[in-house]
């Protein structure tokens, strides 16, 4: 069939006429190849290119199908025209040829390449979809693909020739399995041989040969048996004998497979160890196990509300006390990392190990940076350590275990990525040393790790002691009664097939028969000999050892992929990522739900404020005191010495009155009551003043500190800091201390105070008088006030306010009157009565019928001697305000002495220089270490966050709390979902 329009197609029309099909194609000339046109032109005898006759092209075009591919000879006498025609129609021949066959390759190439690609679709198709079990090869393996060296990897891979040795020989077994697949199909049993034996006359009579009697046909039967019996036993000798063949051929496959395993586990660490180097040169990408192992971390310390549990998978790890848990979560860690007893409980809190792949076979806390390196002896005694301590410091006093949850991560080469969860050990009776709750405790952490409906129960049973020993089957069965997420464990099996008599109860174990428990597998392992020093490798090859001998394994009592903690950890770690693929977003949308409700009460409790957790108020609240600490350095001076001088004068006063210038006043002449004021003065600076002066000025440091944060709290603040305000202040005030050095320095400063006498002009002199009227008439006050509190209430109060004096006050006022009496008698009467004036008294009032003890009199005449002379010294003090220009002139012996109102005086600069002196300590130096000590006591607070919790309380902070913990849990689930499902 020609194609429209193809430069092959040589033809001289444009009207076609199909002689097989009956139709005409109207083919233009235009579209035909310009060679054609040229032949079509010269052979149709048109001159006229533009319309060429039809039927003259088709005679021509039939005429050219039956050239020959030669052009025949001119014949003779044809003449030479004639040839000419003939040759240059056998080139146009020709190159019409050519031309088709061009085209029929490139249409067999066309149509060769599509035939190929639709049968590499169809091939393409038929294979299956490993996309699923990209997730086996961690991430850093894809992005480290480049840098693989191919040629080391081809190097480091075993020759074919030693993998061969390894092989059996596939032609022998093929020769054992032939066997014994005819000697299955053509066995027959004792019983069919033995009637075999009855109808054997009537087998020979049909075969033609001749009849045998019956003692014949007997022995000949027997004879038969005997064969059969023979090869029987025959039989059975090699199917015994091809059992240990296959058995021998998985173990070579097994070690084979180790071995490789071995080998690649070292190439990957070269791989991990090549990204390692360059990890500090880009951004650290957290594996997928971490970023779902500090989701789990942040539950852990979040306080659920509004029923939002904890329901995403991990592997709990249960079992009876000394029953193996934590031998066989070292077996899986690759590593001895927990502390270890001899029949003591050493888990005394759960510990949670992250379990993942890395370079270097590494362990640390997760609030911690120091990284152990488990190849190192002395790192493992060191991280067992610590994790004892931890245990033991998370146990509160009188308890044996706690709740609190210790985080691990363990890293390494060839570790399958899990989360597991190490409980104590159940236990059936508490023992001396242990609180009376243990029991219950242990119950209690255990469920509540196992009713989480998405956790994995790995339970681990001794498999040395008898099974109705078992506590541990009981809880498991009633957490997961249908084993949907249990995993069983048998250890010690090598102690339990030596010690068990019968060990088809191994086989009962391993398949659920004898427990009145369920599970999704069961598995049977060795985790040592027993003994605390053995490693991890010397372990494994115990273990290998141990099943390649056992009869277990011999007999089919356990099958291969059940036996070993190798097989053991990867069927954990499939199951656990499984669980985690089903119900990683259920609960992620559970988070949602309730960050939807806590933003709702905010919004409607809240709405002007920010939500700002404990930590964000205290920083908050840090700010504001160190304001408050900063605004005492604001304070002016004149404010500091008027509120010094003052508390001093107070701390003082009573000693300086009572115990200086009332016994110096008691003296007959100046010099005397000089001298006494000079030595009693010099005593109390020595031991007194400066300690009472530092006191003042402690008390006002806290007074004013105290003052300005009741100031800041009444500006508008935010009375959820008041409780953390009030314990900064005093523990910063219990914590600060007086440098004493400045006591020496202000001793020295207040003794040479007091020992100037000289007033150098008269307003000193005025303001010493009015100092001295001041305090005289202050004592004077509260002297008549003990008096009248010692007589009761005089004549007008007993009318007026229907008061009556006690017994005792009656015999105190008629004491009064009789002292009273005698002092005006004796206006100049010393401060102490004699033994006979006392007797006198007594004898006066007896006289009235009063009776009255000695030392009620003494007391009353104390304070009856105490306010004459205080009226006798106020008067003095008015007469000696003329008193400055005696002693301005030394006038000693005059009549107006005024040594009184000197001393005053001295005690008034004493008190002003001391306030200065305390100012600018206060100031210079106290103030800053306070400050100090605040930034301190802060930072202290800042880094206890128990402590923060009992400071910063209410429902504000508590629902912020839980707006961050939600969101914080949402972004890290969100961000593993989505690495989750890069991964697949």
């Amino acid at each position: 069939m020609l194609r429209v329009g193809s430069k092959a197609a040589c033809m001289a029309c444009r009207n076609l006429v199909s002689t097989n099909m009956g139709v005409r194609f109207r083919v233009p000339l235009q579209k035909l190849h310009p060679l054609s046109r040229a032949i079509h032109h010269r052979y149709s005898g048109n001159t006229n290119p533009q319309r060429p006759p039809h039927r003259t092209a088709a005679r021509y075009f039939t005429s050219m199908s039956r050239l020959p591919m030669r052009p025949p000879k001119p014949p003779p006498g044809s003449g030479g025209r004639n040839y000419q025609q003939q040759r240059g129609f056998w080139v146009a021949r020709l190159a019409a040829r050519l031309l088709k066959l061009r085209y029929i390759l490139l249409g067999s190439a066309v149509g060769g390449g599509y035939t190929a690609k639709k049968t590499y679709e169809e091939w393409k198709d038929m294979l299956p979809d490993f996309s699923e079990y990209n997730w086996v090869i961690p991430d850093f393996v894809w992005e480290l693909s480049e840098q693989i060296d191919l040629d080391k990897l081809a190097k480091a891979l075993p020759e074919i020739e030693e993998i061969a040795k390894l092989l059996p020989d596939m032609d022998k077994i093929g020769e054992n399995f032939t066997f014994l697949k005819s000697l299955l199909s053509s066995g027959v049993s004792l019983g069919s041989e033995v009637k075999g034996a009855s109808g054997l006359h009537l087998l020979l009579e049909t075969s033609g040969d001749p009849p045998l009697n019956a003692t014949d046909a007997s022995a000949a039967a027997a004879q038969d048996a005997s064969d059969k019996q023979y090869k029987k036993s025959s039989d059975k000798e090699k199917v015994d004998q091809l059992q240990e063949e296959l058995l021998r051929t998985q173990l070579k496959y097994q070690r084979m497979l180790e071995r490789l395993e071995k080998e690649n586990k070292e190439l990957r660490k070269v791989v991990l160890q090549k990204d390692d180097k360059g990890i500090h040169q880009r951004k650290v990408k957290k594996s997928l196990i971490d970023l779902y192992s500090e989701v789990l971390d942040i539950l852990s310390d979040y306080d659920a509300n509004y029923n939002t549990q904890d329901h995403l998978p991990r592997v709990v790890v249960v079992g009876d006390q000394s029953a193996g848990k934590t031998s066989v979560l070292e077996m899986i860690a690759q590593a001895r990392i927990f502390p270890r007893g001899s029949g003591e409980m050493m888990t005394r809190s759960p510990v949670k190990v992250t379990l993942s792949e890395g370079p270097h076979h590494v362990a640390l806390f997760k609030d911690s940076g120091r990284e152990f390196d488990l190849t190192k002896e002395e790192d493992l005694a060191a991280l067992r350590h610590e994790i004892e301590l931890r245990m033991r410091k998370s146990v509160k006093e009188g308890q044996t275990v706690s709740s609190e949850t210790i985080s691990l991560s363990v890293k390494g080469p060839g570790i399958q990525r899990m989360v597991l969860v190490d409980l104590p050990g159940v236990i059936s009776t508490v023992t001396a040393g242990m609180a009376s709750d243990t029991k219950e405790t242990i119950f209690s952490i255990s469920k509540a790790y196992m009713q989480n409906p998405n956790a994995i129960i790995l339970c681990i049973q001794d498999g040395s002691v008898d099974a109705e020993r078992s506590i541990v089957t009981d809880l498991v069965s009633q957490m997961d009664p249908h084993g949907k997420r249990t995993i069983f464990v048998l250890t010690k099996v090598d102690l339990a097939e030596k010690n068990l008599a019968s060990p088809s109860r191994i086989q009962q174990i391993v398949e659920g028969k004898l427990f009145p428990m369920k599970a999704l597998g069961y598995f049977a392992v060795v985790t040592g000999k027993g003994s605390s020093g053995e490693s991890i490798d010397s372990i494994k090859d115990y273990e290998e050892d141990f099943f390649q001998n056992s009869r277990l394994l011999r007999d089919g009592m356990l099958k291969a992929h059940q036996v070993t903690t190798k097989n053991l950890s990867l069927a954990v770690s499939d199951c656990f990522w499984k669980m985690v693929r089903e119900s990683v977003e259920q609960q992620a949308d559970v988070f949602k739900a309730s960050r939807f409700n806590l933003e709702t009460e905010w919004k409607n409790n809240y709405p002007r404020l920010r939500e700002l957790d404990r930590n964000e108020l205290f920083e908050k609240a840090k700010n504001e005191i160190l304001d408050e600490v900063i605004s005492l350095s604001q304070v002016t001076p004149q404010h500091w010495e008027s509120i010094l001088q003052r508390k001093l004068w107070e701390r003082v006063s009573t000693h300086v009155i009572e115990n200086i210038y009332l016994p110096a006043a008691q003296t007959m002449d100046s010099g005397t009551f000089n001298t006494t004021i000079d030595i009693k003065l010099k005593q109390w600076t020595d031991k007194q003043l400066p300690h009472k002066a530092l006191e003042v000025a402690w008390e006002t440091l806290q007074e004013e500190f105290a003052r300005f944060m009741a100031e800041y709290k009444g500006k508008d603040q935010d009375d959820i800091f008041d409780k953390l305000k009030e314990a900064v202040k005093d523990e910063s005030i219990k914590r600060h201390k007086w440098n004493e050095r400045a006591m020496d320095s202000l001793r020295v400063i207040q003794h040479n105070a007091l020992e100037d006498r000289s007033i150098t002009d008269k307003p000193q002199w005025d303001a010493a008088i009015q100092f001295m009227e001041e305090t005289l008439q202050s004592r004077l006050k509260d002297t008549e006030s003990v008096i009248r509190d010692m007589v009761g209430p005089d004549w007008k109060q007993r009318w007026l306010n229907w008061k009556n004096r006690t017994p005792e006050q009656h015999i105190r006022n008629e004491t009064k009157n009789e002292l009273e009496r005698l002092l005006k008698l004796h206006e100049d009467h010393t401060a102490y009565l004699a033994n006979d004036e006392v007797t006198t008294v007594r004898k006066n009032l007896e006289g009235r019928g009063v009776e009255v003890d000695p030392v009620l009199i003494k007391d009353t005449w104390h304070q009856l001697y105490r306010r004459h002379f205080l009226q006798k010294a106020l008067s003095h003090c008015n007469l000696c305000r003329r008193g400055f220009y005696y002693y301005q002139r030394h006038f000693v012996d005059s009549e107006l002495e005024c040594n009184d109102v000197v001393l005053f005086w001295r005690i008034q600069r004493m008190l002003v220089i001391t306030a200065n002196t305390l100012r600018q300590q206060l100031t210079n130096t106290e103030v800053r270490r306070l400050e100090k000590n605040v930034k301190e006591v802060l930072d202290d607070f800042g880094e206890d966050m128990e402590k923060k919790t009992q400071l910063i309380t209410g429902r504000r902070v508590q629902l912020a709390e839980d707006l961050k913990k939600v969101r914080e849990i949402q972004e890290k689930l969100e961000a593993f979902i989505e690495a989750l499902h890069k991964e697949k």
